[in-house]
């Protein structure tokens, strides 16, 4: 019986188009008690750093109306410990596995897909939204052409298939996501937080030590699905649309702008079972409207 939601992502067959959003899902094993992790398309693991990581200080998670803004500061336990204590639980899973890395400098990155580089994996998701911290704390994502410099030389070290995770607050998305196609990118994934902020009136004084922070949630996904419609139109690489996906008519419509897989995030807090929803929303979808794959309402706009 034919897969309908079989999807191919750079030439890797995935059961389905549902992904788990990096920083949301850890590294599987909490959520493997809770469901058939393997069950997913795929799982973007938690972010790591070269280094271990304890993260930010302070709060970290606050809840605002239809998102939560979160500023966790990548705590992760490093790469080396990535690859000696955790990648071999999930070796041998089901899915589409795929590592997001992140750094504060460009050697980070470097020596970080260096080591991934030996292990079977099957992405690098390259998040290019931290701070340089030797760019005065400029995001690495933020201008076109210093990012797309950057993700240039990252494409020369990594030998895995990459996905470059973009920001919203880039000067020009559309520009970056030609850029980073142009210099041999496989994959885009969009769209990461949006900068913002919220203040504790009783303190008088901002709710996060870092000031501002990373909003998620369905009240970025309008914003999000516009950004995917206009990158979809410019480039031919495969979309991975991120951004309040809380539904499966939801990862329709990111379909329908273009996208070829979807991030679930924020949604896996309220139900950790949501994916599986989703999964079987989409399938009776294409039964109720006699498509036989995603393929044919992808971009259909």
């Amino acid at each position: 019986m034919k897969n309908r939601l079989e999807t191919d992502l750079v030439g890797i067959k995935m059961k389905n188009p549902i992904l788990l959003a990096s920083g949301t899902c850890g590294f599987g094993e909490e959520l493997s008690e809770l469901f058939d992790i393997d069950k997913l398309g795929g799982m973007c693991f938690k972010g790591l750093t070269l280094l271990p990581s304890g993260g930010n200080e302070g709060i970290r998670i606050w809840e605002t109306p239809s998102g939560i803004m979160n500023s966790i500061g990548l705590e992760n336990p490093g790469v080396d410990v990535f690859i000696k204590d955790i990648y071999p639980t999930i070796a041998n899973r089901d899915f589409v596995k795929i590592v997001n890395v992140g750094g504060h400098s460009e050697s980070d990155y470097i020596e970080a897909l260096k080591k991934l580089n030996t292990i079977d994996i099957d992405f690098v998701e390259l998040n290019i939204s931290c701070p340089n911290v030797k760019e005065g704390g400029m995001n690495f994502g933020l201008k076109t052409k210093s990012a797309t410099q950057f993700v240039e030389k990252m494409r020369n070290i990594c030998k895995k298939k990459m996905i470059v995770k973009l920001s919203p607050n880039a000067e020009n998305i559309v520009e970056l996501a030609m850029g980073c196609e142009k210099v041999g990118t496989d994959s885009i994934s969009l769209v990461n937080t949006f900068q913002a902020m919220a203040i504790d009136i009783k303190k008088k004084k901002p709710v996060f030590k870092n000031i501002y922070a990373g909003l998620s949630g369905p009240a970025i996904k309008p914003i999000a699905l516009r950004m995917v419609h206009q990158v979809s139109q410019e480039v031919k690489i495969p979309i991975i649309a991120v951004g309040g996906i809380m539904t499966f008519e939801d990862v329709i419509e990111y379909i329908m702008a273009g996208a070829t897989c979807c991030q679930i995030g924020v949604a896996s807090f309220i139900n950790p079972k949501v994916s599986l929803e989703i999964i079987s929303g989409l399938e009776q979808y294409l039964i109720d409207n006699e498509y036989n794959s995603l393929q044919e309402i992808r971009k259909i706009l």
